[in-house]
């Protein structure tokens, strides 16, 4: 019951620094989106040069801290690293093209749910599909190994590269660019993007709350403590939209949104999918890596890569459909995934011993 209670305030809290978070700047159906804000960030960066989504998210650098800032001094903190880190980072890779074949993390498809948007249940037809999938390979004995302790120093490195790029962005804001038009342009004031993500990461943290896991959890452990929050999250969101007037329950016209429902269902099933191999959605590996996990970290890397190659080639997504290279791309990341699933099995590396 405590657990229960738990996730609730976490659901709680999360939905409000949501709320906040929109109405202080952020785009309405994209208040606090891993996926889209580290892609915003690629962007600003020039990993990218698609103007509409240009953005150094604060929010972003916050979660990261935010967990670090719980992890210390619950004594959580542990430099880890060596856990295949190279699959790690393609499935990172992999994630985010699922993301923004979408068009949103499963964060942003629980915000969009609570918006009315029905192409975002459609989508979270994928997602249970894809984290019931990896599920299974679990239950098959997948495993990418254990991580080993590390220098302390080494789990500061990746928090440290984003801490860098923020303060550069605070002291020499040139070296960035800001989206004039579309979802970049739209953001609360930084002080108060950096407070929110600091609390939604304290919270992530001293939950270990997971989009992924809350469902991967139900499956394997008919455990429902963590969807719970997630349930939490979307009724305050609901309950925001429909007070305000906000609450559009179509599929048409959604704000950054399309209607290509094969696309979104399988765009979520490989984020779904991703997600439970790697032990963590984006949201997940965000916490984690403030929580020195280089692999989470590298992984983080690998989703900011996998954003600047998806908009330099032409695979992401946009309010006006799917493209010819990004249902490619899908395809391909699904293969790749059963891949790495079937070929991760420590029950199959025993049998050929």
């Amino acid at each position: 019951m405590e657990s229960k209670k738990l996730y609730v305030g976490v659901g709680l809290g999360f939905g409000l620094v949501a709320v906040l978070l929109a109405y202080f700047g952020n785009p309405a159906n994209m208040a606090i989106c891993v996926a889209c804000f580290i892609r915003d960030i690629a962007g600003s960066t020039k990993l990218h040069m698609a103007p509409p989504v240009q953005y150094l998210r604060p929010e972003i650098i916050g979660i990261i801290f935010g967990a670090m800032l719980m992890a210390i001094p619950r004594k959580e903190f542990a430099a880890r690293s060596g856990s295949s880190t190279a699959t790690r980072f393609l499935l990172g890779f992999m994630m985010m093209i699922g993301a923004l074949m979408f068009l949103g993390c499963p964060l942003r498809m629980i915000l969009r749910m609570g918006g009315g948007d029905l192409n975002a249940y459609v989508g979270l037809i994928g997602f249970v599909g894809g984290v019931l999938t990896g599920s299974l390979f679990l239950k098959k004995g997948y495993t990418l190994g254990k991580a080993k302790e590390t220098k302390t120093s080494s789990g500061f490195m990746i928090p440290g590269f984003f801490l860098v790029l923020f303060v550069l962005f605070l002291l020499v804001p040139t070296l960035f660019i800001v989206s004039a038009e579309g979802p970049g342009s739209f953001h609360a004031p930084v002080i108060i993007s950096l407070i929110g993500g600091l609390v939604f990461g304290g919270l992530a943290q001293l939950s270990a709350i997971c989009f992924s896991g809350s469902i991967r959890d139900i499956f394997l452990m008919k455990n429902f403590n963590r969807i719970t929050g997630v349930l939490t999250l979307f009724v305050v969101v609901l309950i925001y939209n429909l007070a305000t007037g906000s609450f559009h329950l179509s599929f048409a016209d959604q704000p950054i949104a399309h209607t290509e429902h094969l696309w979104n269902i399988l765009g979520l099933y490989v984020v779904g999918f991703a997600g439970v191999l790697l032990s963590g959605c984006p949201l997940r590996q965000l916490i984690l890596t403030g929580q020195g996990s280089s692999d989470a970290g590298i992984t983080v890397i690998g989703m900011l890569v996998g954003a600047a190659f998806a908009h330099n080639f032409g695979l992401a997504s946009s309010g006006e459909g799917t493209t010819s290279f990004g249902r490619i791309s899908v395809i391909l990341c699904i293969v790749l995934l059963f891949i790495i699933a079937f070929t991760n099995r420590e029950k199959r590396a025993r049998a050929s011993r």
